[in-house]
This record gives C-alpha cells, sequence and structure tokens, in this order.
C-alpha cells in the first residue's frame, strides 16, 4: 500500500511543479509590469513576454472595435472578427519579440491605447485623410517633439500607468523618442505605434541620400535635426494613399516584416499573406494570468489558389491567365450558336413533316372510303333495280295484284328503307345508264364491295362519320359515339372523313341548288350557330371636335343567313359603318340606334361570336397557315369542343378557303418572303371563319385577289352564311359573277347618306325607276359608283342628280330628313317650283371663323376625348350575352406560350446575334475595364450596366414592338391580355437567364475580380430581369424609333446620375430612383464583401481583409454604399422590374391603335 502511495505521488508532482514554477514566472513578469521588464535579453523569458505582449495586444484590438463599430458599421459587417483577422499575430510573433528587445521591454509604454487609436481611425473616417490629423496632448504648436515626425514613437513616462484600454483618456507621451519597431506604423502627429495589419509589409525605412526620402516610404527627415534618422512605417490608409504599406502584387507577407515572391505555379494578389491554399488549423494556447484564462486562436488566411489547368501562372504574377479558357468558351459558344443558328427550323420542321405525312394519310384513307361507298352505293342501287325488276317480272306472270304494289313496298324486299323521294338527291355516281350492263355487273361489284362494307362496319374507328346506311352530315361539335379520338392519326380521320362526307353531301344538292339548300336547311341534325341581326335606325357618327359627318341617318338591318355587301365611292363612310356595327368606331359622336335582336344592347356583349376581318392582313408572319388558324381556334372556340371537332373546324376552312397546298408554309414578312398576296388574304379570313362567328364582318375581303379566288372566297362565305351567319362585307367595284351571289346591298354616297339598301337583284330596278339605266355590258355595281362619284352622269331624259339620290331614298322609304336636305326634298317633291332666293348667301355665311388659338384649342380637346374614349372603350366591362364559354386565362397562356415558342425557335438566328454580341461586349469590356483594386471594380461594373442595359432593352423591344397590330386583333376579338403579356414575359426569362451568363463568360474571366460568379451573376440577373421590363414599357408606349433612341439613352443618362452625386444633394435624391445606383452598390458588395463565417467548417474568408480594411472603408464610405444594402439593391432591381412591367401592361391594354 505505501508503495502505491509513492507512484501515485511521483505521478502527479511533476505537472504539479511545472504549473507552480510557470504561474511564480509569469506572476513575476507580471509584478514587474512589463512595460519596464528588462531582462528581455533571457531566451526563457522571452517568449512568455512575447506572448503576453500578443494577448494585450488582442485584447486592444477588441476595445478598438467596440469603439468605432459605429463609424465603421457601413464597411464592417462583424467587427470583432475583421479585427481580429487583421491583427492576428499568433502564427509568427518574431517581430514582437524583436520589438521587446528593440525597446528593452517598454514596447506597452509605446503602443496606442484605444484612445490614441479611436483618434487616428476616428480622423480617417471623417476626412479620409489620415495625415491631416489634428493636434492632440503631444504633438500642437507648443509641443513638438521627436516622436510626432512620421516612423517615431515615443514612451510614457516610468512613474506614469498605462491603461491600453482606456479609450477616453490619451496619455503624455513624450519621453524616450525612437525609430518606429517594424511591423508597426507611427503616424504623424501621435507618439506612439500602431501594429501593421495582416497583408501588410513595414519593414524600418533606409534613406535616399539622393531623393533624401526614407525608402519604401514618402516621408523626409526634418530639418534642423541632424540626429534624427528615419523610422519605420508612418501610415496606413486606403491604397491610394499608402501603397507602399501594401505587400506587392506578385508577392505575399507571411509577416508584416517578411516579403517573399510568388513561386511559379501560383499568384498572388496585392496584400496576401500566403501563397498556397491550406488547410483550416486552430492553435489554442492556454496562460494562466491572475486566474483569467487567456485563449488565443491561431488562423491560417486562406486567401490565394493554384492557378487552374491551362492557365499560365509565371512567378511574381498577380492574376493567373484566364485568356485560354476565354478562348476556348468564345469557340464553344460560336460554334452552338452557329449550330442554333443553321439548324433552328429543323425540329419544329422535322414535327410539321410528321404530322404531314399522318394528316395525307388520314386524307387518302377518307377519300378511298369515300370512292369504296359510292361503289357500294351504286351496286346496291343496281341491285335494287334489277331485283325491282325481277319482282315486277314474278308478279305479273303470277298476280296481276302484285304488279300495282308501290315501289317503296317493293324495296322492302331487300329490307331497305328509303330515305329520301327526291331522285334527283341520291343520283347515282359513275353509273351506266344502260340497264342491261347494270344488272350483268352489280353481281361482280357487289360481291367486290362486300368485305368493304364488312371492314367499314366491324372497324367503325377506321372510317369515323361514315354511317353505311346514311349520308347525312354529321352535326357539328359531335364526335362519333363510343371510343373518342386521341391521335393525331385518329383525329385526322374523323376529320377528313367528315370533310368528304360533307363534299358528297354537297355533290347530291347539286352545288347548293334550290332543293339543296331546302335539304341543308331542313336538315335536323345540322347544328344551327346563335342569330343574330343587327338594325340600326338614323345611326349618325360625328368625328369629335371636328364636327365632321362620317355617317348620317343610315337606316336598315342586316339578316343572318344572308350576305350584305356594302359599297360606294372612296369617302363615303363603309369602313366607319361596319367599324360602328361592331363596336369599334371610337373618337366619333353617335346618334341614332343599334338594335341586337330587337334589343339595345351594346354589340360587344357579343364579341366572342362576332368575328372582324380588318383591311390588312394582320397575320403572324414566323408561323404557318394552319399554325396561325389553329391557334386562333383553340382561343376562341367553345372550350368544351372536343379537340377532334376543332381540327375538323381548322381542316373545313382551309379546304374551303383552297390554301391546302400552303397550309404548311411560313405566312412571311417584309423581311422574309412567304405565301403570296392573295393567300394570305384568304389566311386573313380564315382567322375568323374558324372560331365560327354568327355575325361576320369584313372590310374588303376581294381587296387583291384575283376573280377565282374571290368567286372561292365568296362559295366559302356562302357555305357559312347556310348555317346562318350574318356576313356583312365591304367591297370595292366587284365583278357581276361576284355581285350575283350577294343577297343585300347597302350603297352609301359621299358624306355618309345612304343611296340603296335592299335586296342586291332589285338595285337595278330601283335605279331605273329613278331613271338611271345601267347600260349594256356594263358591270351594275361600277356604274352605281361612277354616278355617285359625278363621274358618269344619268342619261338626259332622267332629271336626277346624282346629289339627290340619299334624299330620294329617304322620301321612297319615309325616313326622315335632316333639316339642312328639307330645301333639296322640297325641290323634288316640287319639281316644277323655282329654287329659294339665297340672297347672296352661301349656305357657310354663318358659320363665324374661328380663331388659331381656337382652333388649336379644340384640337387638343378633341384628342383628349378621343383617348378618353379610347380609355373608357378598353377598359368598360360589358355583360357577356354570347353564351360561349371560352377557354380561360390560364389556357390562353399556355396556347400563347407554345406560339411563342415556336416564334422563338424560328427567330432563333436574332436570338445567336444578341448572344454574340453580348460575348463581344464582355470580352471588350473585360478586356480595356480592368477590374481596379482602390474601387473594388466600380469602373468596370459601370460599363458593364450601360452595356447589358442597352443590349438587352433593346433586344426586349422585340417582344412588344414588332406584333403590336396582331396583339390588337386579338385583343379586341376577346383574347385575354394577361395571358398575352405573362407569355411573353414568360418566354423572355430565357434570355434573362442566359445573357447573364453569356456576358459573364467573358467578362468575369477576362477580368478575374476577387468576387465569386454566383454573386456576379445574381446581380446581373437582378439587372438584366428590371432593364428587360424598362424596355417593354418603351415598346408599348413609344414607336420603335424613338423607343430605340430611349433605349440608348436612358441607361447612360441614369448611370451618370447615379456615379456623380458627390456634391449635390438633388443628384443624390434623384439618384436613388435610377436603377444603375443600386446595380452599381450591388456589384461593388459582392466584390468588396465583408467576412463570411462558415460555421460548418469554422473558416473565415474575405476576399478584401487586413491592410485592405481601410481601404474597403474608404470606397464605400466615397459612394455611400453600405455592405448591409446589398440584399436592398437587389430588391429594388427586381421590384424596379415588377412595377415596369406592370405599367407597361397597364399601357398596352389602355393606349390601343385609334
Amino acid at each position: 500500500m505505501g508503495l502505491k502511495k509513492l507512484k501515485f505521488c511521483t505521478f502527479w508532482s511533476a505537472p504539479i511543479w511545472v504549473f507552480v514554477a510557470l504561474s511564480f514566472l509569469v506572476n513575476m513578469v507580471q509584478c514587474q509590469d512589463v512595460n519596464d521588464y528588462g531582462q528581455v535579453d533571457n531566451p526563457a523569458v522571452l517568449p512568455f513576454v512575447t506572448s503576453l505582449v500578443n494577448s494585450r495586444l488582442s485584447n486592444l484590438t477588441n476595445v478598438l472595435s467596440r469603439d468605432i463599430s459605429d463609424q465603421a458599421s457601413f464597411c464592417i459587417k462583424d467587427q470583432e472578427a475583421e479585427w481580429n483577422k487583421a491583427f492576428n499575430f499568433s502564427s509568427n510573433l518574431d517581430f514582437l519579440a524583436s520589438c521587446i528587445q528593440q525597446t528593452q521591454g517598454s514596447i506597452m509604454r509605446r503602443v496606442c491605447t484605444a484612445a490614441e487609436g479611436k483618434f487616428y481611425f476616428d480622423m480617417f473616417f471623417r476626412s479620409s485623410n489620415a495625415n491631416a490629423l489634428r493636434p492632440n496632448k503631444n504633438c500642437n504648436l507648443t509641443s513638438w517633439v521627436s516622436g510626432c515626425e512620421p516612423g517615431w514613437a515615443c514612451r510614457v513616462g516610468p512613474n506614469e500607468p498605462v491603461d491600453i484600454e482606456n479609450s477616453k483618456v490619451i496619455p503624455s507621451r513624450t519621453t524616450d523618442c525612437q525609430p518606429c519597431c517594424a511591423g508597426f506604423f507611427c503616424p504623424r502627429g501621435l507618439t506612439c505605434m500602431i501594429p501593421c495589419p495582416l497583408g501588410s509589409h513595414c519593414p524600418n525605412a533606409t534613406l535616399n541620400t539622393q531623393t533624401g526620402l526614407c525608402e519604401p516610404y514618402n516621408y523626409q527627415l526634418p530639418p534642423g535635426q541632424p540626429n534624427h534618422t528615419c523610422g519605420g512605417a508612418n501610415i496606413w490608409a486606403d491604397i491610394r494613399t499608402s501603397s507602399e504599406v501594401f505587400c506587392s502584387a506578385g508577392s505575399y507577407c507571411p509577416t508584416t516584416v517578411q516579403e517573399k515572391p510568388c513561386s511559379s505555379g501560383h499568384y498572388c494578389r496585392t496584400g496576401s499573406t500566403s501563397e498556397k491554399r491550406k488547410p483550416y488549423t486552430s492553435t489554442i494556447d492556454f496562460y494562466i494570468s491572475n486566474l483569467h484564462v487567456i485563449r488565443i486562436v491561431s488562423l491560417t488566411l486562406i486567401d490565394l489558389t493554384g492557378c487552374f489547368k491551362l492557365t499560365s501562372c509565371n512567378s511574381n504574377t498577380s492574376s493567373q491567365d484566364l485568356h485560354a479558357y476565354g478562348v476556348m468558351l468564345i469557340v464553344a459558344t460560336v460554334t452552338l450558336l452557329l449550330i442554333i443558328y443553321n439548324c433552328s427550323d429543323q425540329v419544329l420542321t422535322t414535327r410539321e413533316r410528321r404530322l404531314a405525312k399522318t394528316r395525307e394519310a388520314a386524307a387518302r384513307s377518307a377519300r378511298e372510303t369515300v370512292k369504296a361507298r359510292q361503289r357500294w352505293k351504286a351496286a346496291k342501287n343496281a341491285a335494287k333495280k334489277h331485283a325491282s325488276g325481277l319482282q315486277t317480272h314474278i308478279s305479273q306472270r303470277f298476280s296481276f295484284n302484285k304488279a300495282a304494289k308501290h315501289p317503296e313496298e317493293e324495296l322492302k324486299i331487300l329490307d331497305e328503307t328509303r330515305f329520301e323521294t327526291d331522285e334527283h338527291l341520291y343520283a347515282p355516281v359513275h353509273m351506266n345508264t344502260s340497264s342491261e350492263s347494270l344488272s350483268s355487273s352489280s353481281p361482280i361489284e357487289l360481291s367486290n364491295l362486300m368485305p368493304v362494307r364488312h371492314e367499314i362496319e366491324d372497324v367503325p374507328e377506321n372510317y369515323d362519320g361514315f354511317d353505311v346506311g346514311s349520308h347525312h352530315r354529321k352535326s357539328k361539335g359531335q364526335t362519333t359515339k363510343g371510343k373518342q379520338p386521341h391521335t393525331h392519326s385518329q383525329i385526322f380521320k374523323y376529320a377528313y372523313a367528315q370533310i368528304e362526307k360533307e363534299k358528297a353531301q354537297q355533290q347530291d344538292n347539286k352545288n347548293l341548288t334550290f332543293s339543296g339548300v331546302v335539304s341543308m336547311a331542313t336538315d335536323p341534325e345540322m347544328r344551327k350557330r346563335p342569330l343574330i341581326e343587327v338594325s340600326f335606325k338614323d345611326l349618325t357618327l360625328t368625328l369629335k371636335g371636328k364636327e365632321k359627318h362620317l355617317l348620317r341617318c343610315v337606316t336598315g338591318t342586316i339578316k343572318p343567313g344572308r350576305i350584305t355587301a356594302v359599297m360606294g365611292p372612296s369617302g363615303a363612310g363603309k369602313t366607319t359603318f361596319i367599324s360602328a356595327l361592331a363596336g369599334k368606331a371610337m373618337g366619333c359622336k353617335k346618334t341614332g340606334l343599334i338594335l341586337i335582336n330587337g334589343k339595345n344592347e351594346s354589340i360587344r356583349s357579343y364579341r366572342k361570336i362576332i368575328g372582324y376581318v380588318p383591311q390588312d392582313d394582320i397575320v403572324h408572319g414566323n408561323l404557318t397557315v394552319e399554325e396561325n388558324l389553329w391557334f386562333n381556334a383553340k382561343c376562341r372556340l367553345p372550350a368544351h369542343l372536343p379537340k377532334p371537332d376543332k381540327v375538323l373546324v381548322v381542316e373545313r376552312v382551309i379546304e374551303s378557303l383552297g390554301l391546302q397546298m400552303v397550309r404548311d408554309s411560313l405566312v412571311g414578312t417584309v423581311e422574309k418572303r412567304g405565301i403570296s398576296g392573295g393567300q394570305r388574304k384568304r389566311v386573313n379570313v380564315g382567322l375568323e371563319m374558324v372560331m365560327e362567328p354568327s355575325l361576320l364582318i369584313l372590310d374588303e375581303p376581294t381587296s387583291g385577289l384575283d376573280s377565282a379566288s374571290s368567286l372561292q372566297l365568296l362559295r366559302a362565305l356562302r357555305h357559312e352564311a347556310l348555317e346562318g351567319v350574318n356576313i356583312c362585307m365591304v367591297l370595292h367595284q366587284p365583278s357581276y359573277s361576284l355581285f350575283q351571289m350577294f343577297d343585300d346591298l347597302v350603297l352609301l354616297a359621299k358624306g355618309g347618306f345612304t343611296v340603296y339598301h335592299g335586296s342586291a337583284k332589285k338595285a337595278e330596278q330601283y335605279f331605273a325607276g329613278l331613271g338611271i339605266h345601267v347600260p349594256d355590258r356594263v358591270n351594275p355595281p361600277d356604274h352605281f359608283i361612277d354616278i355617285l362619284e359625278g363621274i358618269v352622269k344619268p342619261s338626259q331624259s332622267s332629271s336626277v342628280n346624282y346629289k339627290e339620290l340619299p334624299v330620294r331614298w329617304m322620301l321612297h322609304n319615309g325616313y326622315q330628313v335632316p333639316p339642312d336636305l328639307q330645301q333639296t326634298a322640297a325641290q323634288i317633291a316640287m319639281p316644277s317650283a323655282s329654287p329659294t332666293p339665297t340672297n347672296g348667301t352661301s349656305p357657310h355665311a354663318g358659320i363665324e371663323e374661328k380663331s388659331f388659338a381656337g382652333e388649336l384649342w379644340q384640337d387638343v380637346r378633341s384628342k383628349v376625348e378621343i383617348h378618353r374614349d379610347s380609355i373608357q372603350h378598353n377598359f368598360l366591362k360589358y355583360k357577356d350575352l354570347s353564351r360561349r364559354r371560352t377557354p380561360g386565362v390560364l389556357w390562353q397562356y399556355r396556347y400563347f406560350l407554345g406560339r411563342l415558342c415556336k416564334q422563338r425557335m424560328r427567330e432563333a438566328k436574332v436570338q445567336a446575334t444578341d448572344y454574340l454580341i453580348l460575348l463581344l461586349a464582355g470580352a471588350c469590356l473585360g478586356t480595356i475595364a480592368k477590374t481596379g483594386e482602390e474601387n473594388f471594380g466600380a469602373i468596370g461594373y459601370t460599363y458593364t450596366i450601360i452595356a447589358v442595359s442597352l443590349l438587352c432593352k433593346i433586344a426586349a423591344l422585340r417582344s412588344f414592338s414588332l406584333d403590336k397590330l396582331q396583339y390588337w386583333r386579338e385583343s379586341a376579338s376577346g383574347m385575354s391580355s394577361l395571358a398575352y403579356f405573362l407569355a411573353k414575359d414568360t418566354v423572355d426569362h430565357f434570355n434573362t437567364v442566359i445573357k447573364p451568363l453569356v456576358y459573364l463568360s467573358m467578362f468575369f474571366f477576362f477580368t478575374n475580380p476577387r468576387s465569386s460568379f454566383a454573386a456576379n451573376y445574381t446581380v446581373l440577373l437582378c439587372l438584366v430581369y428590371c432593364v428587360t421590363g424598362i424596355g417593354y414599357a418603351f415598346a408599348i408606349f413609344f414607336q420603335p424609333g424613338p423607343a430605340q433612341l430611349w433605349s440608348v439613352l436612358v441607361p447612360v443618362v441614369l448611370t451618370l446620375v447615379a456615379t456623380r452625386t458627390q456634391d449635390n444633394e438633388v443628384l443624390k435624391r434623384i439618384s436613388n430612383l435610377c436603377y444603375p445606383k443600386w446595380a452599381l452598390q450591388a456589384f461593388v458588395i459582392s466584390n468588396a464583401e465583408r467576412v463570411n463565417k462558415k460555421a460548418s467548417e469554422h473558416v473565415l474568408s474575405s476576399r478584401y481583409y487586413g491592410v485592405w480594411l481601410i481601404t474597403r472603408c474608404g470606397a464605400l464610405l466615397k459612394s455611400n454604399y453600405s455592405l448591409d444594402n446589398w440584399t436592398l439593391c437587389i430588391v429594388i432591381l427586381i421590384l424596379t422590374g415588377v412595377i415596369s412591367r406592370s405599367i407597361a401592361y397597364l399601357g398596352m391594354i389602355t393606349f390601343q391603335k385609334k
């Protein structure tokens, strides 16, 4: 037991004695006061003294960071971490030991207290000039010791206590002045030393006898003091003021007194502390002093990296040469853009080719089925006749009474039922007239067609739309019962089967003769559209502000199921008339009534079932014919209509307008040739036909068409009229064959008066009653218009003047004559009466001539009224009476998105050009505008903001400038403006994401900034989003020329305002509204980012740390930036983009075509 106790005591005795010895030694040092300790040459004592001094300096750093935290909060986020990182010398304390020996242990009496440090940094934050310190207790006009000179310091008296953490009182420090120690700097005007931060190089200065400067610093020896020598460093400020203190580029400084060249394969930026990336290490040492635990953490600063592969990093280089990556990226990008440029249409072309093959196969199958059905009908009819003849022959032989049977009863032998008794409706196709040939050939045809009939009956889905026993056209909107077609092949088979069936129906009806019309009109299975009858009484339109009549006293009715032609000379108000009927007449004062089905309701309440074909061919040139028609069908047909029936509607329109050969051809634009002008006109009409309107209004649909195309168009419209569509169109001098296809005629004279309104076939009879006869071989409408123009005068036997024709029509129908035409009416009523004398006065004698100011005021007032009417027209909501539920906003958004994707794929060449320009801009600006260390790349980022804003705004103009007319037409027809705008913006998001990558791929690798690629991309992404919204607004509010000018000027002017605000308070306030200020601030903050602490790795990393602290604060202070504002800048950029888009959307739905 005693032996164990002895061993136990021996085990614990050694540590206890070591602890006691260390405590005694530390207490002895503490008792003797390290400020006066004179045994610093003792190797056993010096390490402990050095560690103690380092801990005291660490405490000083903490106090100093707390004292200036309010002033430096804008540039130093984590005060304690940043200052500790800048003055953490625990990895190498040799320079402290050397200074302790140089000062003979009085180092802590020479080091600046918290009050002196605060005094120095306070002067910096106030004046941004550390060379202009204010007079203080030790250095003033009456007291200027040698320690006040740059690079020198003094000590506090031996009997005066020193509280290094005192931040209020500056001690008296004027004795024993010596040169500043290496690793410290001694400012001019202060008699103390401040440690140089990490990343600096502060050796002792040497005198250059030629220049008289203390190198490497720029101060001179004081005159009249021959014993005065060069000291140490004299200043630590921003890099412009104290660049000699910073560790030079191409070198790294592991301590503040060592500078080593950067080896080959690595690069060292200005102010670097190491050459290689090292893992984080933490060394914790504990010293006991007065029962306080002092912890010293050793950090390895992470700043430098080895060079990437394929880059050249020679020795003593400050950055790696990334041009090889830039060249590779340029080559790869250009190659990709060339591929996109040359193969942009291949994806869509391949898909269209596959659909075309499917469609052709379906059409071929439908035609073969129709032929088989016709052959079957022919064989069946032949068999019926043969059986009927055989039955008659047998009946005559065996029974006289049976021979008198009705033919319908005879047909019952074959168990067949005849549905129609009109033989000409069912004339057999391709049949011989000889009964012998029929009887001889029918068994063969019947035997050959029996498999076909069995196939049709067994597999009806392959022959959708056909019924062997009936040839009636199926109701629109009702597909075959049972399995619904869903594949492209099935849908096309169904559609073409229906079309071929309708062709057979028309052939049976003798090309719509009277009996055919009656048959179709009485067909119970044919779906009728909602009928719209438009009546107008005393309709008068007067241009606001000018009191000019566009229409006067127009009365009449346009009826469903009829085609009404509106004709007249130029200036007669034809387009104004149909615009008033369609509810599109703006800027006019309307009097009179427009009744819909006898009710006084707005025509806009029925706009979902009203089609309006404008005079100009407003179609999308970068879409095919089928894509234009199909998009309108999806957006404007009833939402519940199945897709096969929508396809049927589109295919029927393409068939009726004769567009089969160009259905897959692009319509074309001014720059790119497409289909012909006549075909484009038919596509313009087809856009309204595919929505199955009840009222179809057309403005000169035959202009630019030849006679054959015009006739085909009128036949298609006649087919629409048979379904109850009310068709009204404006024409200029139609041919005689076209004129014969019109049901009604509205003939207008100049001034908007009605000359004739009634049946087109009775027009000649009416004018003949007035003594106006149409000469032989003269087209009646041409003759009527020539008379109304005054070119041709009525016959000499007629006393009618062409100016009297409107009044004669009013008297003929008993309409009320306007007061200004009463005199003409009286003359017509009493032709023998002499005209009333006018006493030499003109009709306009009572009108007072207005002054210039009055006319100007009238013009301004009329324009204001026109804009007001436009806004009311766009925002006023009407009750929907059409009873048609079209797709909602989300579905239309989907349709718009699909259409825009196709258009952008076809415009890939333009997109590739945009990307190429951005690449060149990034390479040029990255080469010219290098990222400056002193301003954190502000100059290069300023050029970036201007270039990216300009290029992206001009590109954004194309989104809304090129298809304004198409949008106005689509929105007027009831399509969602919100879906259109959101789809445009969504598609542009692709460019918003890609363009920053394209630009930074050049700019970032050429400038090689300290900020990360992700930070630069985030700011540039928000900038592109912002300027794209502004580009939308310019495109909507301005014409293309002024919009481009604004897009160029705005980024330049706003950037100049945002960067020139130092001396003008007004500009500072204005700059807060400029997006370049926030974008530039975000870029600078990203480059001068604060210390980031990764909790998972316990790593402190900063892009500008240590010696860069004052430079960072100075640059941010000069620009009035703050590290806390990065999120604010991003939010403001995004908010600006959202607000500009909202303004653009409101402008889009408010300001439309006059």
